[in-house]
């Protein structure tokens, strides 16, 4: 098999700092969100993906929605609201409030018990080489199989948020020319799966596409 140029794979994590702000009900909540750093929105929605997040729910808000507030309808209309459709989280925070707002004015405000405020973080995310590399398809399915999830965030989750598409099928487009296998890849919704999800559908189309080029090698 003809080698290629190199994925490096990069691990990452998350170090979250906290804001010192805080909300017990959803006006308080809303409030805070328009005017917190927008580092504070990315890392209660894109960055909720690295955390281990409970598949109920997509974002931090939505979760305390839910758990704190005991507002499943709320939660639920936070939970569909997809970072991936924003072109920056300005307009992610807009849409956020705008769900938010239509609750503040008909509900009466309830207030979360003591010790389970929203507390508002922001995160850091440190970048590093994963020391693993692959040169073919091979490669890169083996490497797939033990990357932690913190590299399998940072080359798909991240890169969708960093330039609107993910690390892993570009590669396999631009360097190993596989175009049906790239866009398999990037059929994969980040919104609608765990990091391990993900990683289970990758591979799944990477094995497809090794069966079929065996098939064809066979053939000739």
């Amino acid at each position: 098999m003809q080698k290629s140029e190199a994925f490096e794979f990069k691990q990452c994590i998350t170090i979250a700092r906290a804001l010192g702000k805080k909300a017990k009900n959803l006006k308080q909540l809303r409030d805070s969100m328009a005017v917190v750093h927008p580092a504070s929105i990315y890392h209660h929605t894109y960055q909720y993906f690295l955390k281990g997040h409970t598949m109920e729910y997509t974002n931090d808000f939505a979760q305390w929605a839910g758990e704190s507030l005991e507002n499943r309808a709320l939660s639920e209309h936070l939970s569909i609201v997809d970072p991936y459709e924003f072109k920056n989280v300005e307009d992610l925070r807009k849409e956020l409030l705008s769900v938010m707002d239509g609750y503040v004015e008909k509900l009466i405000q309830k207030d979360a018990a003591p010790g389970d405020e929203f507390f508002f973080h922001e995160g850091f995310t440190v970048v590093f080489p994963a020391g693993i590399r692959a040169r073919d398809l091979a490669e890169f399915q083996i490497a797939m199989k033990v990357l932690e999830k913190g590299a399998i965030y940072y080359h798909f989750y991240d890169a969708r948020a960093r330039h609107g598409v993910d690390d892993f099928s570009t590669w396999v487009l631009e360097t190993l020319g596989k175009e049906k296998l790239a866009g398999q890849i990037r059929a994969v919704d980040p919104f609608m799966l765990s990091t391990e999800g993900v990683r289970a559908r990758i591979l799944r189309a990477v094995e497809g596409e090794l069966i079929n080029e065996i098939k064809e090698g066979d053939a000739l």
